[in-house]
């Protein structure tokens, strides 16, 4: 297969949480934004991860006092149909994960009746992952005031089927440096915190290790940006590298605040990464695409790019 050319952002609307899924020969990717035809999440397919077209919304709506804002869906296959988890609330305040089903990749996605986090109090962008061994775990971001640098961090759960968590949720991964400062004096819960977060958790396994990548920051600002985090096991203990910056930051007056990524393989088999970044104006949160390399010392990532670039071959990959 040629090389795939491709110019940044992939898709010109605003598309914010992108998640992209394999399915068949093409791709389907969910994103957080706008109600289109009623349904929450606007759902576009691709044949290539480059050229995309809309295709509707993706999820029918939840009663009114379940929450206005509906964010962050992934969608995992299983037992012949797909299956999301999202999170939905009222702004900032009472967020929680649900799953909702559907027979077609492109909806229409039924809730199931279930919260699957009632005992947080603010859980956000859930992402199932099977590991080989056919356990399904959900990743999470969740809500901990405890500790030297409180805020929004990575938990994780095993799913007892697509519909039921285990109820033993644990935090993996816990804010370590000042980039992840989302906001220094927030009000949050009666007390006033330097607020730190991490959230869009996204696990890949390559050769054997677990790969966590995660956006820290606040997502209005530059410093908005992916990092990750590695494992023996989804449950952990996960480990930050030390002295490896994040993989996608800012560019200054062109790729502002890249983040909330998730990673595909492209049609040449190569992993790409998926994200949102702001255009210069702060317009829109749009999605993008860049290839992510694998090497001895781990993932890294041939971008932000702005200008018009390549999904490399496999042949060209192998020779990096």
């Amino acid at each position: 297969m040629t090389s795939i050319r491709y110019s940044n952002p992939v898709h010109d609307a605003y598309f914010a949480d992108p998640f992209v899924l394999r399915v068949g020969e093409g791709y389907v990717a969910y994103g957080t934004g706008r109600v289109v035809d009623g349904r929450a999440f606007e759902v576009l397919t691709s044949l290539d991860l480059v050229t995309w077209r809309s295709v509707g919304g993706a999820l029918e709506l939840l009663p009114k006092e379940a929450g206005s804002d509906y964010w962050a869906p992934e969608v995992a296959e299983a037992d012949g149909r797909w299956w999301m988890y999202y999170s939905v609330g009222h702004g900032d305040a009472g967020h929680h994960l649900r799953v909702a089903v559907a027979d077609h990749p492109t909806g229409p996605f039924i809730d199931q009746g279930v919260n699957l986090t009632p005992d947080e109090r603010f859980a956000i962008d859930a992402s199932p992952f099977r590991d080989e061994d056919g356990t399904w775990y959900l990743f999470h971001a969740r809500d901990v005031l405890e500790g030297d640098r409180v805020g929004t961090m990575l938990a994780v759960d095993v799913l007892d089927g697509m519909t039921r968590l285990r109820g033993q949720s644990r935090t993996i991964l816990r804010p370590s440096g000042d980039w992840q400062v989302f906001l220094r004096e927030r009000k949050m819960y009666g007390q006033v915190y330097d607020w730190h977060t991490l959230e869009g958790p996204f696990v890949r396994k390559y050769e054997g290790r677990y790969y966590c990548f995660y956006s820290g920051g606040n997502w209005l600002e530059p410093t908005y940006g992916v990092a990750y985090a590695v494992a023996d096991h989804p449950l952990g203990p996960w480990v930050e590298p030390d002295g490896v910056p994040p993989l996608l930051r800012t560019v200054p007056d062109k790729v502002i605040g890249p983040g909330h990524n998730c990673v595909v393989s492209g049609p040449d088999g190569l992993d790409v990464i998926v994200y949102h970044a702001w255009d210069p104006g702060r317009t829109a949160r749009r999605m993008c695409i860049d290839p992510l390399m694998w090497g001895q010392d781990g993932p890294r990532v041939l971008g932000p790019s702005f200008t018009p670039t390549q999904i490399p071959r496999a042949s060209q990959h192998s020779a990096a």
